[in-house]
């Protein structure tokens, strides 16, 4: 049974990014280690190798897919403890493919113990740099990282956490987050990591829907030089929701003994001391199933109830370290930093991914502006790192700031840039090109979700680059665009709704409430189609471009626009250094457009400048389209990672219930915008 789709509105063309922005020298290219792979298996050029990965070749037995997956896992040194009988059962369809099946492996053997071996020559490097926002600096080598891992595992036997339990990890951005993970990676517990920006009620829905029995947190952590408290939160959550029988607390305030500023204490407490510290730091990781969830990944929760996404060992483990590898082309010598929590996907990804193959990861624990604006500049020039990743808007809020707070610094260090989460607008895309990369470093630009721990979409280092493009299909990644009726479009050159014709590795097993509602989700659309509900197209040049949510489309007078295109429209003025489009109820049209927008410094708030701004929108766009009214603000509602919360603008406009606003990093913002002009 599907269920009929509209078409996107037509809207505008491609035109201010239609020009090649990137290219990559030969002598960068020959140096990657997608190029390295082409030429092992003898493949052309990037048409070819996208073919070879993702579709049925001429005169090949098995699909591209399957030879891919397979391939992979010997070319990149994963092991496996049981070999696999065959790379897929997709006997069920799609939507309910074993990948790996008859194989036995754990995360944990991949990602640490093997680095961590005795005879192994990255056993004393450093896997993690941690800096904390005030300044603190610690290294940790894959030996320590092994031990402490070895010393959670053994703690969670103690307890009676065994394969499928569910293990929480509601904590602060310190180096222990990775040791708890791996931890219960290696006895086959599911970890179920909780953004840290969490409230009582978000933190509670996690833990009711997963039955954690144990939970790790904090006493707090430093966010824009003060103190964010954790332990009451977490408290309060569990009284909310039952199940955690076991909590584990880590002091990073030090208010554990603090007799000044002492937290309340329960039964169920044990600080990370006495709780991991005394435990023996020798364990042998289980060996198991190759489709034993290893994670349940909460979707955001900016829309919604929370979906829990059920994530396998084998799964995400050939995925991020696919991605890493050939998409940000990891070198031993690398420093990896990518700004996230654990509690979202790309931090998780970020770990696995790097610590693979025995690479040293960046974590970050603060805000990217405190003390000064320059916070990140600071850390790229100090630690050498030679990949950031990082929001879109994000940049537009630290580009605002000056190119003079990245002058300071000397980031030649960098090779590469990545980004996800949103759209571009093309000035802000060059900005990070230009103006932090030097114009020698891709913007790696990648679209995946939670729900595949990946990507669907993401360039090779190896490609020409126009503004705000996302390159092409993953490889391995069957990736296509259609219209309403599920036909592909892609060749077209319209815009249409992105899909996935086929399985992958690490895409969700189900969702941890049950298969009806993961098909109603991903797969009610068309038959045998996986519908990700972003709006995609592929230009004449071959680029593939995002615009946006499908299903964020605001409906004025029976036709439809994204936000993300009204935005960029206000974008493409001078004055606009960031923007967002809501819909509101219109007696006439139905739905209105309704835009906030923060101006760039220098420009003043006038009426003039806003019917300017209605104007630009208009012409762009069309006339219908122009928004309603133009309101000015200094700052939007964010997650922590930099997403802007649209819908907490929304419920402000109209005033209504705000609902769950724990992942808002900045609060002070829904005032203003209730004060907005």
């Amino acid at each position: 049974m599907t269920r009929p789709r509209k078409a996107p509105h037509d809207m505008e063309s491609l035109e201010d990014v239609s020009e090649v922005a990137f290219e990559p020298s030969q002598e960068f290219v020959e140096s990657t280690n997608v190029w390295q792979f082409m030429q092992e298996y003898d493949i052309a050029d990037y048409d070819e190798l996208i073919e070879r990965t993702t579709t049925e070749v001429d005169g090949v037995d098995e699909s591209g897919v399957d030879w891919f997956w397979d391939e992979l896992v010997d070319y990149l040194g994963i092991e496996f403890y049981e070999e696999y009988d065959t790379v897929r059962d997709d006997s069920e369809g799609p939507q309910f493919t074993d990948w790996y099946p008859g194989g036995e492996i754990n995360l944990a053997h991949n990602v640490v113990d093997r680095h961590a071996a005795a005879d192994s020559e990255t056993r004393n490097k450093v896997a993690t740099i941690w800096e904390g926002e005030d300044g603190e600096v610690r290294e940790v080598t894959y030996h320590e990282l092994a031990r402490q891992s070895n010393q959670v595992a053994n703690y969670l036997e103690s307890v009676g956490v065994g394969t499928g339990d569910t293990v929480g990890l509601y904590m602060p951005m310190v180096p222990e987050v990775v040791s708890i993970l791996y931890g219960c990676f290696k006895v086959g517990a599911i970890a179920v990591p909780i953004f840290s920006g969490f409230g009582v009620d978000a933190t509670a829905t996690r833990i009711s829907d997963a039955e954690c029995s144990v939970l790790f947190t904090g006493d707090g952590f430093y966010r824009r030089g003060g103190e964010v408290r954790l332990k009451g939160a977490a408290d309060d959550a569990i009284d909310e929701a039952g199940h955690v029988e076991h909590t584990v607390v880590y002091e990073r305030l030090g208010l554990v003994e603090s007799e000044e500023e002492s937290i309340e204490w329960t039964s169920r407490d044990d600080t990370w001391a006495e709780a991991i510290e005394p435990r023996s730091d020798e364990y042998d990781s289980k060996s198991l199933d190759s489709s034993q969830e290893s994670m349940l990944l909460y979707s955001s929760g900016t829309t919604g109830k929370p979906k829990g996404i059920v994530h396998t060992h084998a799964g995400v483990q050939l995925q991020c370290a696919k991605e890493l590898y050939f998409g940000f082309d990891l070198k031993p010598s690398d420093r990896f930093f990518w700004v996230s929590d654990i509690g979202w996907m790309m931090g998780p990804w970020t770990l696995i991914g790097n610590h693979t193959f025995g690479n040293t990861i960046c974590m970050y624990e603060g805000a990217p502006d405190h003390p000064e604006p320059d916070r990140f500049w600071e850390m790229i020039d100090r630690h050498g790192l030679t990949q950031f990743g990082i929001s879109p808007t994000a940049i537009r809020a630290l580009r605002k700031h000056g190119d003079e707070w990245v002058a300071k610094h000397d980031l030649s260090s960098l090779r590469i840039l990545g980004s996800t989460g949103e759209p571009w607008d093309p000035e802000s895309w060059q900005w990070f090109l230009e103006t932090v990369g030097g114009g020698e470093a891709p913007i790696i630009n990648i679209s995946g979700g939670t729900e595949i721990c990946g990507c669907f979409l993401m360039p090779m280092p190896i490609n020409d680059l126009k503004p705000c493009t996302l390159g092409g299909p993953g490889l391995g990644m069957d990736i296509d665009i259609v219209d309403a009726n599920g036909e592909s479009i892609v060749d077209t050159n319209e815009r249409g709704f992105l899909v996935a014709r086929d399985s992958c590795p690490s895409m969700t097993k189900s969702l941890w409430s049950g298969d009806e509602r993961y098909l109603d989700e991903y797969w009610s659309s068309w038959d045998d189609l996986w519908d990700h509900g972003d709006w995609a197209q592929k230009d004449a040049d071959g680029f593939w471009f995002l615009h946006g949510r499908a299903d964020d489309a605001l409906n004025v007078a029976g036709r439809k626009v994204g936000p993300a295109e009204v935005e960029g429209a206000l974008m493409d003025h001078d004055a606009v250094n960031q923007a967002a489009a809501v819909g509101a109820p219109d007696d006439t049209t139905g739905t209105a457009v309704v835009t906030y927008v923060i101006l760039e410094e220098g420009y003043e708030e006038t009426d003039e400048l806003r019917d300017e701004l209605r104007a630009q929108v208009g012409e762009e766009l069309g006339k219908p389209f122009r928004p309603r009214e133009v309101l000015f603000v200094d700052e939007f509602p964010k997650t922590q990672s930099g997403k802007i919360i649209r819908r907490a603008i929304e419920a402000t406009y109209q005033g209504e219930d705000l609902g769950d606003m724990s992942s808002i990093e900045n609060p002070e913002a829904l005032e203003r915008l209730e004060n907005a002009r």
